[in-house]
């Protein structure tokens, strides 16, 4: 669905049109049923009016103010019924924009469609269902990050994805490292967080490793404690290797072998925990890369994160 809406929709057509100012035509496709929840802006009364038409409950409505809607601009065959979309002020270009994120060295594909997941969050105890309708879009590539400058970066981190291009990629910098004072390096970071065999190859990559529970667990490991233990052999020289347990807070060990902890610190209610652990492994890197010593950044991972648990999305969380 090309709207970002906060909706329960039930609707038992297959296509919905509407029309748009100064576009073609903006469509959603529908199996018998959807249930999809989102996000709205309040500019949008002409969507409003559309669900009112087609009887579509909007009582899980959620109005933001300030947010420009995404619009597609749909041609039509008329001789075959065939169709071209072509996507314009792509929201999530907007919301980089928005928050002041510098975009200069995303690789731009020149094929593939952007992934799609639609998040389920239970309001009662803020756990959430992602069902992903992922795509042919390619992942970062080591020709794309061939391209990227080193010398403008101070800390590069990778989510363990397609490992194989990653380690190239790592290598790349690492090679780079090599030749710099110590002041002009950069600083490698990577996270294991899928239970897959390919991934385990990053953990002697990273100068900062970050390893989920679900992994931990996946080796019979019952605690964060437990499994830096059991892991830090994997480490190359030198590394810190951090391991989040949810409502347990997070346990880190450095060159040192002395485990430090932090509790987590979590919201009077659970409103909504996506993106929990990403929002925990930002700011552990950003306490880090400012001079933070490790148990102040496992502290303000921790913080922020039961923050962002508390809140729904992200905006909130410097509030």
């Amino acid at each position: 669905m090309h709207f970002n809406l906060f909706l329960l929709l039930q609707l038992k057509s297959t296509e919905i049109h509407f029309p748009v100012p100064h576009t073609t035509l903006v469509y959603i496709d529908l199996h018998s049923v959807c249930i999809h929840f989102s996000l709205l802006i309040c500019s949008s009364s002409f969507i409003l009016n559309d669900f009112q038409m087609y009887k579509i409950d909007i009582s899980l409505l959620l109005e933001h103010a300030e947010c420009s809607f995404p619009a597609s601009v749909v041609i039509s065959s008329v001789t075959t019924g065939s169709r071209t979309i072509l996507h314009m002020n792509s929201f999530i270009v907007g919301d980089f924009a928005r928050r002041g994120v510098d975009i200069s060295g995303v690789a731009w594909q020149p094929w593939g469609e952007t992934p799609c997941a639609c998040c389920v969050v239970c309001p009662t105890n803020g756990s959430r269902t992602v069902v992903l309708s992922d795509t042919n879009l390619p992942d970062v590539s080591v020709e794309d990050f061939s391209k990227v400058d080193l010398s403008q970066y101070k800390w590069i981190h990778w989510e363990g994805r397609n490992a194989d291009e990653q380690v190239k990629m790592i290598e790349r910098v690492r090679e780079y490292n090599s030749k710099q004072e110590e002041k002009n390096r950069v600083t490698i970071s990577v996270e294991i967080e899928k239970t897959r065999e390919a991934l385990y190859q990053l953990f002697p990559l990273g100068d900062l490793v970050f390893v989920s529970k679900d992994v931990a667990q996946h080796f019979g490991f019952t605690s964060a404690a437990a499994a830096l233990k059991g892991f830090y052999g994997r480490l190359s020289k030198g590394a810190t290797l951090i391991c989040a347990w949810a409502e347990k807070g997070a346990d880190a060990m450095g060159p040192d072998g002395v485990i430090i902890h932090s509790d987590a610190f979590p919201p009077e209610k659970l409103v909504d925990t996506l993106g929990a652990g990403d929002t925990f492994n930002a700011s552990v890197i950003y306490s880090l890369s400012n001079g933070g010593s490790l148990q102040d950044a496992l502290t303000f991972g921790c913080q922020i994160a039961g923050k962002k648990c508390g809140v729904h999305g992200y905006d909130g969380i410097l509030h």
